[in-house]
Parts: structure tokens; sequence; C-alpha cells
């Protein structure tokens, strides 16, 4: 288990594009598992993306209750409804606001070992898609508020 260092807002990092992976291979694997192990030890973590630990590439791990999803390259295919929600991030600690995101989406990306996946998410699920996918083009959640909450 390696724990990466969370990068926070203000660094610039969190403000660029990432790179596709063109091979999926051992080294990207590892960077998914200590993304992983990272993002399970902190508190209140559904979903970390690369630039969130200092790593230029289209990475995202993500639990929203129903068992690690690891993708590799994910990008929104399909967008239905629309949903008010509350966000938060790791890179942004104590900081919570209320924005709109699809309330279905449609993921396409690679798995861990490099096969094609399409994946669906619904309420949380999408909105969590949605908020790791624009790390990995440098948006944050707060460029998309409507209210700061407390």
């Amino acid at each position: 288990m390696a724990l990466r260092q969370i990068r926070l807002l203000g660094d610039d990092i969190l403000r660029k594009k990432s790179r596709e992976v063109q091979i999926v291979d051992d080294r990207i694997r590892q960077i998914l598992n200590d993304m992983a192990d990272t993002m399970y030890n902190t508190e209140n973590g559904g979903g970390l993306a690369g630039p969130q630990v200092g790593i230029l590439k289209r990475l995202v791990v993500m639990d929203m209750g129903q068992g690690i999803i690891k993708l590799i390259n994910p990008k929104i295919v399909k967008e239905e409804g629309v949903q008010e929600v509350v966000e938060g991030c790791l890179s942004i600690p104590d900081k919570f606001g209320k924005l709109k995101r699809p309330a279905k989406v449609v993921v396409e990306a690679l798995d861990e070992n490099g096969e094609k996946v399409v994946l669906t998410g619904v309420g949380d699920l999408a909105k969590c898609f949605c908020h790791e996918i624009d790390h990995l083009d440098g948006i944050l959640f707060t460029d998309l508020v409507t209210e700061y909450i407390k």
C-alpha cells in the first residue's frame, strides 16, 4: 500500500488537462491501486482522479458503496436529465456547494486490464463520474457551483 499526497486547491496541476494512457501495464495498475488506497485512507472520499495525486494521466478510482471502480481514459458518451447535487472534493477540504449534474450518464473507459467497459451511472454515481472526469480536464466543482453551503 502506497499512499499518495492529495494536491490541494492552488496547486497548478489541478488545472491542467490529463493525457490519455497509451499502454495499460503493471505501472498503471500500481498507480490505480495507490490511488484507491489513498482514497480509502481519507474521510468521505468517494472518488479520486490522477491530477489529485499529481499524475496527469486519465485515471480515476471511485467507490460509491458498491465496490471499487478503476477507470482508464474514461469519457462520458451519453447524458440524460438533470439533478441538483451537493458536492465536495478531497482537493478542496471543508467546502461544499450545490450544482447541476446529469441525472444519468454512460461512461466508456478501459478497465485495469485494458479491456473496454461501458458503465451507466444514475444519481450519486452519475455525479461522481462527472466530478472525477471533470478533474481530468482541469475543471473543479467550484467552477460550476450555483450556491455554496456552510
